[in-house]
C-alpha cells in the first residue's frame, strides 16, 4: 500500500541579512507593541536579542 500523494509545503518565511539590519555595524534596534530590543552580532558571528 503506498501512501504517495500531494505533499503540503509551508510558505517561505521573510528573511533578513543581520548585517544589512544593522548596517554593517553590530547592533540594531527591533520595536515590537512599543517594546524595544537590541540585536546584537557577537565576535563568534553569533545573534543575541535582549529586552
Amino acid at each position: 500500500m503506498s501512501l504517495a500523494g500531494p505533499i503540503a509545503t509551508a510558505p517561505a518565511l521573510p528573511a533578513y541579512d543581520a548585517r544589512m539590519l544593522t548596517q554593517d555595524g553590530n547592533q540594531a534596534q527591533i520595536v515590537l507593541d512599543g517594546q524595544v530590543y537590541t540585536l546584537r552580532i557577537t565576535r563568534a558571528g553569533k545573534l543575541i536579542l535582549t529586552k
